[in-house]
């Protein structure tokens, strides 16, 4: 049976005790071992500092003295530090980090020495600037195993995200333990998926700030939202692929989904840059199924294979999933978020239609001609609703008033619209979302009295100024955050193809606002 993956936690520290201090916070953190980084101490003595640093761990340690050539900051002659480096081992270290371009005459001498410890040895190579061509890279770690290592270690840095799939394949075909990792926040999979492709470690910062190399997830996000220690070879892989991801709340709600529901599954962030060449180097059945977001949606209906009839006609898909022959379905989960959240608002305000949707024959006014307008206003169509667009852009507005069978009205006339029963006004753009709260897409206050149930996209903050005004002037009101909540359990259907842990999924949300 293959090793597990361990989960290493880098310290770095002004001192010794600093150090000392956070070995037990990582132990309680849930890390496996610990990597001393002792290049960071502040006048760091070899003879005094690593005895006493070993013997108070309570962890298996890496002993790692990185000099300035290799990214570190040790700056000095290397006989003393090398010297430090064969002190660690007689000491005891589980570990020791010695870096490519000095491992053979250093692993030589080791033989040498009477004090033939345990201590396995690293040999490292760190590339500050790209990733290597898969050639070049079989080189390398040809060169890394003829040094005598007992574990490979070889990191690069992820200008694109495709620069992880070659790394990934080497570390699948590597014969003895190695750790394969792609520094840079394009590179973060490398972190969380090296159990799946049986890397020897990973490494988890106690805190954000604390990295010891740029993409380090923290101990806390690998261990209880990734469920990195459950990961394996058989663990299918979900995502969301944007540009940018880093704010996704995604991750923090799939993760507890699939372990809630029994799947062997984790979902990542996918930061893009072209969404035609992430898929054609990911195009593993492991890597199952992906959401979209800015900017992709619309470049995903081109990549599927096959899009369903709505996500066709709005043009835009923000759910990928792979069938069993490989070929991916988009689907558009915004849509029926928003429009199921209207629904059910109509419906506690006793504005239900006799039989089909409580939009039919309805007024359904649309701010916005982007992809979520787009998305609001073919879902009413489709149910009966009568709609009108409205934009700043008023040529835009005509032109999706076209494709969908509405008319259109510029903005600024959106206040003379003539009220009818039930009318539903929705705003798709982001007017009042953080941090410009004051904002609204409709500052006249008044003409909100004319509308029976007002909903807005913006879920941050929950309660915008526009729903907040909407309230006061007697109409119902959905949050965006309604319908994210919605169109997450829409895209966790078509993963699973099961139900959805709903109420763990909606309690997560309401947790984090």
């Amino acid at each position: 049976m293959a090793q597990r993956c361990k989960v290493c936690a880098p310290l770095v520290a002004m001192s010794v005790e600093q150090m000392v201090a956070k070995i037990d916070q990582a132990k309680i953190a849930g890390a496996d071992l610990v990597e001393l980084r002792v290049d960071h101490i502040k006048n760091f003595n070899p003879e005094t500092d690593l005895p006493a640093l070993l013997n108070a761990r309570t962890l298996p340690a890496i002993v790692t003295y990185r000099p300035t050539w290799e990214g570190g900051q040790y700056v000095g002659d290397e006989a003393p530090r090398l010297q430090a480096l064969h002190l660690a081992a007689d000491l005891g270290a589980e570990y020791v980090d010695v870096e490519l371009q000095c491992a053979t005459e250093f692993l030589a001498s080791r033989k040498t020495r009477a004090n033939q410890s345990g201590t396995k040895f690293i040999v490292s190579n760190h590339n500050y600037e790209f990733t290597p061509t898969e050639e070049v890279l079989g080189a390398l770690y040809i060169k890394v195993v003829a040094t005598g290592a007992d574990i490979v270690k070889l990191v690069t840095t992820a200008q694109d995200i495709t620069d992880v799939g070659r790394m990934m394949k080497l570390q699948s075909r590597a014969q003895i333990p190695t750790i394969t990792l792609v520094m840079g926040p394009k590179g973060v999979i490398s972190r969380i998926l090296a159990p799946k492709f049986g890397g020897f470690l990973t490494f988890g910062t106690l805190s954000s700030g604390q990295e010891s190399a740029p993409g380090q997830p923290t101990l806390a996000d690998l261990i209880n939202t990734y469920r990195i220690k459950e990961i394996n070879v058989d663990t299918k892989v979900y995502g969301i692929i944007g540009n940018p991801v880093g704010q996704s709340k995604g991750p923090y709600l799939h993760n507890p989904a699939f372990a809630e529901t029994g799947h062997n599954s984790v979902y990542v962030p996918l930061l893009v840059d072209n969404l035609a060449a992430f898929l054609k180097v990911f195009d593993s059945p492991d890597f199952a199924g992906f959401s979209v977001t800015i900017p992709f949606k619309e470049d995903a209906v081109v990549c599927a294979d096959e899009v369903v009839p709505l996500a066709k006609d709005i043009g835009a898909v923000n759910t990928l999933v792979r069938k069993k022959d490989g070929k991916f379905v988009g689907y558009n989960t915004d849509c029926d978020g928003a429009l199921s959240a209207i629904e059910d608002g109509l419906r506690a305000c006793g504005l239900d239609s006799s039989g089909g949707s409580p939009l039919a024959g309805k007024t359904f006014v649309v701010i916005g001609a982007g992809g979520a307008g787009k998305a609001l206003a073919f879902g009413a169509k489709v149910r009966g609703a009568t709609v009108i667009v409205a934009n700043r852009n008023f040529q835009r507005a005509q032109e999706l008033a076209a494709l969908c069978g509405a008319t259109a009205v510029p903005l600024t006339e959106l206040a003379s619209i003539s009220p009818s029963p039930g009318m539903v006004l929705a705003n798709s753009t982001s007017l009042g979302m953080h941090p410009k709260v004051g904002d609204s897409p409709l500052p006249d206050k008044e003409a909100l009295k004319n509308y029976a149930l007002v909903f807005d996209a913006v879920y941050n903050p929950v309660e915008t100024r526009l729903l907040r005004e909407a309230k006061e002037m007697g109409a119902a009101v959905v949050s965006g955050n309604e319908m994210f909540i919605r169109q997450a359990i829409g895209q966790f259907e078509h993963f699973t193809e099961g139900p959805a842990p709903r109420q763990l999924m909606r309690s997560i949300i309401e947790a984090f606002n």
